[in-house]
């Protein structure tokens, strides 16, 4: 009941949050290391230490509450290899691996002229950026001449950094560092039953591809073989050479499955890159239970996100188990790439009617006819604000949107329209108003670790807070300081908001997590775990970040494409920069692009429409319409809104734009390779004749063929990105315009009609584009 969930995995210098399951506030836990790596720091038979003790920087660090035991653990390894621990828990003894590979960043100097910052003598300047967790105060740059420097560590990659002077956000001045460096491995598992004696079963298999390097039944046993493709991409700043580090893979047994010796025994049956088991060689009681959960790494100078694959009994045959393989983590069947839209709860009525969740349910005919697949609603629950993200009660919705029954209408109302509906779930943080941190501030003892404390000498807020030791202060992220952060160190708070979880998941079809990054992997993991298959997950995750579809998120928040867009629309890019945010999700480690949510503005963004123009606006939303993934659009961008979280505009709102988009959604619901297909940015062969080439770029929709780099569960197949020409057969050619000019642009041979504006090539294999054509 209270194991601690799957094998974890991180790299010397970065913590890794360990903490048992479905925690019962009352029972008693305690974590002690049973092994090491040579040259670490802690031992077999170590605790967690604390400052209190004087190991502050201890490997093993209790969390933060005031237990005398030590429910919630942090391990910040301090050398590669593989840590295993136990959790003494109320229901008997767990055990925990932590598998850590060697340290990935790098010393990197951030500096900022003194001139560009907007105060002549700064008092004091603090570093804001997501490798300082956004904790205004932690680290203060120092002076150095004309500049404000601090050196630091990051992992390779494009970090976006801030120096805010005397804790004033409005003051913020920065930049962008490269750190040199590979790409993230990236992993996909090909899982299948073969039988043996040259026979094959594909019980419960996900490909009916033949299994390579190595199988299980060379002694003539049926077995499970799982095979992993891998692909490392290139070092970033030279992406058309790949890295050159072989990239091998780890296969890790679930500790929670089967005991040590078997685990040990299974995976010593890796070879390189395939996994085979003798189907005699599974544990009876995992394939009587959960089944057998077998995760695989990849990793070579850096590690990725894994996969997993669960193995479980599919009954008997011939007195021999029978086994089947399948994905635990697979998404929702009806979460295959779905428009999501995006409304803004309290502006939706428009600009005179007050928004209650009534008011929406008599709306869903336009959402229809906007082709909507899921309705993404802002928090709904109560809050003393507009927006709704200062939660005050998690377990009621909002008196002026209306009663939970009100809600309940709404949602079976989208349904019997096939919508889905999206929960904004806010667990990272409650307003200060929530009577928990009322209490907690007022010294109640049951809620004294409700909430995260910091040293007050980090505050920025300048608030006289209430103390519960000398000189601290709840935390928070930025200057949000009305929003403390909840302390998921505390069996209690766990068990309270994965009771919200329960509470609104038999209500809705999925939840989009905001400030998803501030909460435990670990937490997200039994959430994933814990609610139903058919329940979509969404994260908002920036910067974009792949471990966090490790078992935890379906989608993920595309932000590399958005901000590119952003880019592309300012003038600051030409359009063919696309193809590079494209590639970016893959040298993050991203495997499968249609796991992105693409996204031309949101509620925390300015209107496109505002700050470039209708024309770009349009050749913006085609984009995120045209590749893989999950377009988003967010309410009133197809209605001319300008102002980011204003009234829609329904009776002076712009209809052609509205039709615009429906007819974005028409055509990718009726065309199954803006969907499906893969893409091929250099298959394009376009040329622009009239117009502004640095405005238009084109890239190719394909079906997946068979060969090297296209089958559906490798790198480089269904979704991602190829240069060469797509092989004979359907294809889309899709030409973006982000100009304000119709752009005259020649394709090669073989397109001739444009299915969205219904134009047809003319001579010299040449046709107008206004925002976008979409060629067959």
């Amino acid at each position: 009941m209270h194991e601690p969930g799957p094998p974890r995995t991180t790299s010397v210098g970065e913590s890794v949050e360990l903490a048992p399951r479905s925690p019962d506030p009352s029972g008693t836990y305690e974590w002690t290391v049973r092994d090491a790596p040579p040259g670490s720091a802690v031992g077999r038979g170590d605790g967690p230490g604390d400052e209190a003790d004087g190991r502050g920087d201890a490997v093993l660090r209790r969390g933060a509450t005031g237990r005398s035991d030590a429910p919630v653990v942090r391990l910040r390894p301090d050398a590669p290899g593989t840590y295993t621990l136990t959790l003494d828990a109320p229901d008997g003894t767990h055990r925990q691996r932590v598998r850590a590979f060697p340290d990935e960043r790098r010393g990197v100097e951030l500096r900022v002229p003194a001139a560009e910052l907007p105060v002549d003598d700064a008092d004091r300047v603090s570093l804001l950026w997501a490798h300082n967790d956004r904790l205004l105060g932690r680290d203060r740059p120092e002076r150095d001449g004309d500049d404000w420097v601090v050196e630091t560590r990051a992992p390779p990659g494009r970090h976006g950094f801030g120096f805010v002077v005397d804790d004033d956000r409005s003051t913020e001045r920065g930049g962008v560092v490269e750190v040199p460096g590979p790409g993230r491995p990236r992993l996909s598992l090909d899982a299948r039953v073969e039988e043996g004696e040259g026979g094959e079963g594909g019980a419960g298999g996900e490909s009916d591809e033949a299994s390579e390097g190595g199988t299980g039944d060379e002694r003539g046993e049926p077995a499970v073989v799982l095979t992993a493709a891998v692909d490392a991409p290139p070092a970033l700043g030279d992406r058309d050479e790949p890295d050159g580090s072989p990239v091998d893979v780890e296969f890790l047994v679930d500790d929670r499955d089967a005991p040590p010796e078997a685990v040990a025994r299974i995976e010593s049956l890796a070879d390189e890159t395939a996994l085979a088991i003798p189907i005699g060689e599974l544990p009876a009681a995992a394939l009587d239970g959960d089944g057998l959960r077998v995760h695989a790494v990849p990793h070579a100078g850096r590690y990725g996100a894994a996969e997993t694959v669960r193995i479980e009994r599919d009954g008997d045959a011939e007195g021999r188990p029978a086994v089947a393989v399948g994905d635990p983590h697979a998404p929702p069947a009806w979460a295959d790439a779905p428009t999501v839209y995006e409304v803004f709860v309290r502006s939706f009525a428009g600009d005179t009617l007050p928004t209650t969740f009534r008011e929406i349910e008599r709306r869903v005919p336009y959402l229809e006819s906007l082709r909507v697949d899921a309705l993404w609603l802002t928090p709904v629950l109560a809050s003393p604000t507009e927006h709704g993200y200062h939660v005050t009660d998690y377990y009621e919705t909002a008196s002026d949107l209306g009663s939970r029954e009100a809600f309940e209408s709404l949602v079976e109302r989208c349904h019997e329209a096939g919508i889905r509906v999206i929960f904004d779930l806010v667990i990272n943080h409650t307003s200060r108003d929530h009577p928990a941190f009322q209490l907690h501030a007022a010294g109640v003892e049951e809620y004294a670790d409700h909430y995260r404390r910091t040293d007050g000498a980090r505050d920025v807020t300048g608030i006289e807070w209430a103390a519960l030791d000398d000189g601290d202060a709840p935390e928070y992220y930025f200057d949000w300081g009305r929003i403390p952060n909840l302390n998921f160190d505390s069996p209690t708070v766990r068990a309270w908001l994965l009771d919200v979880v329960d509470e609104w998941a038999g209500v809705v079809d999925g939840f989009r997590a905001d400030v998803a990054w501030g909460v435990p992997h670990g937490f997200w993991k039994e959430v994933a775990d814990r609610v139903p298959d058919d329940v979509l997950l969404l994260d908002e995750t920036l910067p974009h970040d792949p471990f966090y579809g490790e078992g935890e998120f379906d989608l993920h928040y595309d932000s590399s494409l958005y901000e590119v867009l952003g880019d592309v629309g300012a003038g600051r890019a030409s359009a063919d920069a696309i193809a590079d945010a494209f590639d970016r999700a893959a040298w993050l480690g991203f495997d499968d692009p249609r796991r992105q949510m693409r996204y031309v503005e949101n509620h925390d963004e300015e209107r496109y429409l505002a700050e470039h123009g209708r024309d770009a606006l349009k050749a913006a939303a085609a984009t995120v319409f045209a590749l893989p993934g999950a377009p988003m659009v967010y309410a009133g961008q197809e209605r001319g809104n300008e102002t980011y979280r204003g009234p829609v505009r329904w009776h002076d709102g712009d209809n052609d734009l509205t039709d615009f988009h429906r007819d974005l959604a028409a055509l990718r619901e009726r065309e199954p390779l803006l969907r499906e297909g893969a893409v091929a940015f250099d298959a394009a062969d376009v040329r622009v004749v009239d117009g502004d080439p640095e405005r238009v770029t084109a890239w190719v929709r394909a079906a997946a063929t068979d060969g090297e780099g296209s089958s559906e569960d490798e790198p480089g197949g269904e979704g991602e990105r190829g240069d060469d020409a797509p092989a004979d057969g359907d294809a889309l050619l899709v030409v973006v315009n982000f100009a304000s000019e119709p752009a005259t642009v020649a394709v090669p041979e073989g397109f001739g009609t444009d299915l969205f504006g219904g134009a047809v090539v003319g001579d010299g294999n040449r046709i107008e584009v206004d925002a976008v054509a979409v060629l067959e």
